[in-house]
């Protein structure tokens, strides 16, 4: 070890440069589309239709092989034998998935999608689900896919409640007192603690 001779009048610590942070890629209209994406097919079938609708979404990886990896909906095709409204899905189609690729938070789309009703009226799906119209329908599958790679957070339901859901169910998952939900448009709403209480969102009429 070298001894210091002089009498210290000042020091300097010796740093490293610092390493750049990694930037992170966000989507947006000009990112290139990758050969591979990768793809969720959901099946939907409905009262309306003798035939099923496929819905498929693409979903790009953004960031990959880092701590900020995520997968951001790209595009999104619906498929059926049923050519009736053809002309409306492909407008749909193509106008969610410019949504999808011009990037940020994309979860307004559900709301938007599951609030259109047909004014032919709507129907009903396994578990007394309320489907207002088929585009609601689709919005819902976009929310089970955006929840499905974490871009939105399903709400918790607490043990109480899904002890007394247990109770009150019957064989075929209706609940044979219930009233619709004005917020979910399931039949779910009955009274709890003395307040009407839909058991599927949580929507309560005490607040």
């Amino acid at each position: 070890m070298e001894q210091i001779g002089k009498k210290i009048t000042g020091y300097q610590v010796k740093t490293t440069a610092a390493e750049p942070l990694p930037t992170v890629q966000q989507m947006h209209e000009d990112l290139k589309r990758p050969d591979v994406l990768l793809g969720s097919t959901y099946k939907v079938k409905t009262p309306q239709s003798d035939h099923a609708l496929y819905i498929t979404i693409n979903d790009m990886v953004l960031n990959q092989g880092t701590a900020q990896e995520e997968l951001h909906p790209y595009e999104i095709f619906l498929n059926s034998k049923n050519m009736e409204n053809f002309q409306w899905v492909l407008a749909l189609t193509r106008g969610i998935s410019a949504v999808f690729r011009k990037g940020g938070d994309v979860c307004f789309l559900v709301e938007e999608l599951r609030a259109i009703f047909d004014p032919k009226g709507g129907y009903f799906k396994k578990g007394g689900v309320f489907m207002p119209s088929l585009v609601a329908e689709i919005g819902l599958v976009i929310e089970t896919h955006l929840k499905s790679i974490g871009r939105l957070k399903p709400e918790p339901m607490d043990t109480a409640r899904m002890q007394f859901i247990g109770t009150k169910l019957n064989q075929t998952g209706f609940l044979p007192a219930a009233i619709l939900c004005n917020k979910c448009m399931a039949k779910a709403v009955t009274v709890m603690d003395g307040c009407q209480t839909c058991l599927n969102c949580g929507d309560s009429k005490c607040g």
